[in-house]
């Protein structure tokens, strides 16, 4: 039985998405809430990648495209496009983000010991926003570290406009 404890121990979940035809995957206890595409206040002078920010309840919270954080060609959203709206932990504390998604796929349940380690193959990705990879009985899912693709200090400032 103790054996059994263990195990359940290790496992987390992760909620799958895409990007351009690719499974990507993000702890779930990350994930404050799941949103359709709508549109965001601009904000000038910031990257590409940051569309923009969104009041979610008194919150200002900046959308960040992965597909052009990750390098990727952009697109037209379309109505199964979403916003995840995540916490992510920096050096200032714990802060919400949202980042725009091709479509939502499904929770994982993946065990520790299942998670791969990065390649280091020079993909489109920088890998050191990477946790692992898992190869399932479908597909194979990036899974991400959010605390590092969002970094907080490139985002600070935002909350204030």
């Amino acid at each position: 039985m103790a054996t059994e404890a263990l195990t359940d121990l290790e496992i987390e979940q992760f909620l799958t998405f895409e990007l351009a035809g690719e499974a990507y995957g993000i702890e779930i206890l990350k994930v404050q809430e799941i949103r359709g595409w709508e549109s965001v206040r601009e904000i000038p002078n910031t990257p590409d990648y940051i569309k923009g920010a969104l009041n979610l309840r008194g919150e200002i919270v900046p959308i960040i495209d992965l597909r052009e954080r990750f390098g990727m060609d952009k697109t037209e959203y379309s109505p199964i496009t979403v916003v995840i709206v995540l916490c992510v932990e920096g050096s200032q504390g714990t802060n919400v983000m949202g980042i725009v998604a091709d479509a939502v796929s499904d929770v994982l349940d993946i065990t520790l010991a299942d998670i791969k380690a990065t390649p280091k193959l020079g993909s489109k990705i920088d890998t050191r926003y990477m946790r692992g990879m898992h190869v399932g009985k479908k597909q194979m899912v990036m899974l991400l570290d959010t605390d590092k693709l969002l970094d907080s200090e490139e985002f600070e400032g935002i909350s204030s406009l």
